[in-house]
């Protein structure tokens, strides 16, 4: 069977030329094939004067063709292990792969590893994959046999979990599980930096834990020393653990999920038994930040998404205005702010302007320390300058 041709209007290749992996629907002209290409087929695309340019997955919407290659090549078994093994290759110079320190680690990262619309994490012996196009979704079992080619016995488990990350109606009939073998529980203790966190794949957020936080938990603990510290939209508290390590005086872990800020007790108790002064809030951070006076000198601020799309931008920019600009204002003089955004929509320039005038709002004097961005293994392919979604800055506020 032919696979379905997408051409491409006049000019509409240019970024597929420098390597970018999306076309979006307006640059397509029309299509041939023996039938409308359903969602998630493998589709070529091709200019308009009829060169192949790369092949990838149809998904209608605003991104229409993710890119998996720009050579004529068939995605069978051995191509997907040699993708999976050459994001293995990575973490390795990165020391991550069969580190006594960390044992949990993000394999594939979308885009920064050529396979966009796919996450692989890595929790002990458990790769849990997340599929955030039905392209990566239909094939998740080559995906999960590809694993295993390239892990063999060191993958004992693989996870699907991604019936919530699908888009629209892709997600209807689709059920979490496993791919190959199975965890009784659900979950596992794993290592960062030598420090114990419980991680549950099937009932948490995310893939069970926010692994790009890594190296601004590390960052958090050398600075956390004497302080009092209020962790804001804490999950299951990986910034308080850091920051117990570093020494601080006291920590107030608060987010709106019960079951969060009982996990983050969970894991305090699990690396410092009863002996770190440790509460929690089960609230609202905004409401909560309202009236905390200058109880705090350090303060993290870690929030969901604001702006999960364009649309969302201004609302979104306003709300980390407001969000900042409280926690400036209160924080005590020689305070420190971590302050992150993980919405891809809200670029590192944007966000550091709505930081500066909640700085102004607040009246303060602050000192950027530290810009902040997402670890190596989410990394950014330098063709795909979106991929950078997380940023943050770290604030010495006078």
């Amino acid at each position: 069977m032919m696979i379905p041709q997408i051409y491409l209007k006049h000019g509409k290749e240019e970024s597929l030329l420098r390597r970018h992996p999306w076309i979006f629907s307006g640059a397509v002209d029309y299509i041939e094939a023996e039938q409308e290409p359903v969602e998630g087929a493998v589709v070529d695309v091709i200019s308009h004067r009829g060169e192949f340019v790369a092949r990838g997955h149809w998904q209608p919407g605003s991104i229409a063709v993710r890119v998996l290659s720009f050579e004529r090549e068939e995605f069978d078994l051995g191509w997907w292990a040699g993708r999976i093994a050459s994001a293995r290759e990575i973490r390795r110079v990165l020391g991550l792969v069969d580190s006594q320190q960390t044992t949990c680690y993000r394999l594939v990262h979308g885009e920064g590893d050529s396979l966009p619309g796919l996450v692989v994490d890595i929790y002990g012996s458990t790769a849990v994959v997340q599929c955030h196009s039905v392209g990566m979704y239909l094939s998740r079992k080559l995906i999960a046999e590809a694993i295993r080619q390239v892990y063999g016995p060191a993958v004992s488990a693989i996870y699907d979990k991604s019936s919530m990350t699908l888009p629209g109606n892709a997600r209807r009939n689709t059920v979490d599980g496993y791919l190959y073998g199975e965890a009784s529980d659900g979950g596992t203790t794993v290592l960062e930096n030598g420090l114990k966190f419980a991680v549950n794949w099937e009932t948490g957020q995310k893939t069970g834990f926010f692994i790009d936080q890594r190296v601004n938990r590390e960052l958090v603990g050398r600075y956390a020393a004497g302080r009092t510290v209020l962790n804001t939209f804490c999950y299951t508290g990986g910034f308080s653990v850091y920051a117990a390590a570093g020494g601080a005086k006291e920590i107030c872990s608060v987010d709106s999920s019960v079951r969060a800020v009982e996990t983050a007790a969970d894991n305090m108790r699990l690396n410092f038994g009863q002996s770190v002064p440790h509460s929690i809030v089960a609230a609202d951070a905004v409401e909560y930040m309202k009236e905390i006076g200058d109880r705090y000198d350090m303060i993290i601020l870690d929030p969901p998404a604001f702006a999960k799309h364009q649309k969302a931008l201004g609302n979104a920019l306003q709300g980390y205005k407001r969000l900042n600009a409280r926690a400036m204002s209160q924080i005590r003089s020689g305070g420190v702010l971590f302050t992150f955004s993980c919405s891809q929509a809200v670029s590192a320039e944007q966000f550091r302007t709505t930081v500066f005038s909640a700085a102004a709002i607040a009246g303060r004097k602050v000192r950027i320390l530290h810009r902040l961005s997402q670890p190596a293994d989410h990394p950014v392919d330098i063709y795909h300058p979106e991929g950078e979604y997380l940023k943050g800055l770290a604030l010495y506020v006078e």
